[in-house]
């Protein structure tokens, strides 16, 4: 029975992300754009901020021609932001914004409480 629970508690999680993508106030965005702003924040959660060179080179939203149109279609949304380092100014680096993490703290919230309702 305990698997059935994890089952139950998966798709009720499912179901309160789709009401929360739902929601006016939630940036609509297509997989790829979903994938790789879930890469980019989880390498930034991580400790490890990517550069846009390392950005372009992850193969989760598909060639670097696409992945670039998705970060620029991040970057328009306010998910991210792109900045400069201080140390290099040839060095860019792409970041989760306030808006992004928002975002996933919504998500999470989903999490929880899809794992009280048992």
């Amino acid at each position: 029975m305990a698997k059935k629970s994890v089952f139950d508690a998966y798709f009720r999680f499912l179901n309160l992300a789709q009401a929360v993508q739902a929601l006016p106030s939630v940036p609509k965005l297509d997989a790829a754009e979903e994938r790789l702003l879930e890469a980019l924040t989880a390498s930034w959660h991580a400790g490890h901020t990517l550069t846009v060179t390392e950005t372009m080179a992850l193969s989760v939203a598909g060639a670097p021609a696409t992945v670039h149109r998705k970060l620029t279609n991040l970057r328009k949304q306010g998910l991210v932001s792109v900045d400069e380092s201080s140390d290099d100014l040839r060095i860019k680096t792409v970041v989760p914004t306030r808006k992004a993490l928002d975002y996933f703290e919504k998500l999470a919230a989903c999490l929880d409480e899809a794992k009280k309702r048992r």
